[in-house]
């Protein structure tokens, strides 16, 4: 009942994630991408990545590994080398995802917390240095997930399918990497984006302090734009880096309980807990991945406005089309 109840989430949820997050990703780089938004470019950037790489989840990790080739395994998504660079597009998504996301947290800790810094850092040219240096990384990182699997069987001379590779897995430097590969996606940057927002708001607590000092005697009804501005960054960094790490927490936990670092192609009891609890991981990391969209939209003004204007503006365009073909 167990196996049967997990399997029928899966085929509901990925799905419905898969309907909702490419179009709402899709509409996001679109709207940031218009520089209207009221944000820094710096900003702008980190943001514009890390939509970009959620619609790449969306499109690799949920539509084509647990959807059409689980849907369809015989297809072409299940020759080995198009499987093998599958896994290995999956692996690198998720990675992307992550580190966009300390990249991102770690710019909005430069500019709240070290002003001197703040200047020289937090830029356009930066973030795209740092986004494209990441992304270099990482492809190399993963490059050792080509060769942890092998054919599953081989049909007329064809190699179909991918299975763990025993030899990979049983060998000194292949379990190495395999944790390596589960610390550095997960346990690193979740200790790191909790440091940084606690240096965050220690430093956000002492520089109110001061600032309500100086202010003295004012009205309470005073605006004070630099702290409002603050505050807008503020929640749309805590909003981003606290759901993330809500959602890969169970991940994270799961690792540490279970040992099993992936459910790619797991051959074991489908109601043990631990995969279980695995796939429960697994499934709230992709929602992670439509969760910035959401997040902007409730944070962000500019943003809502934007998305009214492009929903108007592809609305019209639709409409003028289907004139033309009447």
């Amino acid at each position: 009942m167990g196996q049967l109840t997990m399997l029928q989430v899966k085929a509901i949820y990925y799905p419905i994630l898969a309907v909702i997050g490419v179009p709402a990703n899709l509409m996001t780089i679109v709207i940031l991408s218009r520089r209207n938004c009221g944000l820094s470019k710096c900003i702008s950037v980190y943001m514009i990545a890390m939509a970009s790489v959620d619609l790449l989840i969306m499109i690799v990790n949920v539509m084509l590994y647990h959807i059409f080739s689980n849907r369809f395994p015989l297809s072409f998504l299940s020759h080995t080398p198009v499987c093998k660079l599958i896994i290995y597009m999956t692996a690198v998504n998720l990675d992307l995802s992550v580190w966009f996301t300390v990249s991102f947290t770690f710019d909005r800790f430069v500019a709240i917390c070290c002003q001197k810094f703040k200047t020289k850092y937090c830029t356009e040219r930066t973030a795209a240095m740092v986004i494209t240096a990441f992304t270099v990384l990482i492809f190399l990182k993963n490059i050792p997930v080509l060769l942890a699997y092998e054919p599953h069987q081989i049909i007329n001379k064809v190699h179909w399918g991918c299975m763990t590779s025993v030899a990979f897995v049983s060998s000194p430097p292949g379990a190495a990497y395999i944790w390596f590969h589960s610390a550095w996606g997960i346990w690193h940057p979740l200790t790191l984006i909790t440091l940084l927002n606690c240096l965050t708001v220690r430093r956000i607590l002492v520089a109110s302090r001061s600032r309500r000092g100086l202010r003295g005697h004012r009205s309470e009804k005073q605006s004070d734009s630099e702290m409002e501005n603050r505050k807008k960054s503020i929640i749309l960094l805590f909003a981003i880096s606290g759901s993330f790490i809500l959602l890969w927490l169970t991940a994270a936990v799961s690792l540490v309980t279970t040992r099993l670092a992936s459910i790619n192609y797991y051959q074991g009891d489908l109601t043990d807990p631990g995969y279980i609890a695995t796939e429960t991981g697994a499934m709230l990391k992709f929602l992670s991945c439509f969760q910035n969209p959401c997040i902007y939209a409730v944070t962000q003004r500019k943003f809502r406005e934007e998305l009214k204007t492009v929903v108007k503006s592809s609305w019209t365009f639709i409409q003028r089309l289907v004139r033309k073909r009447q």
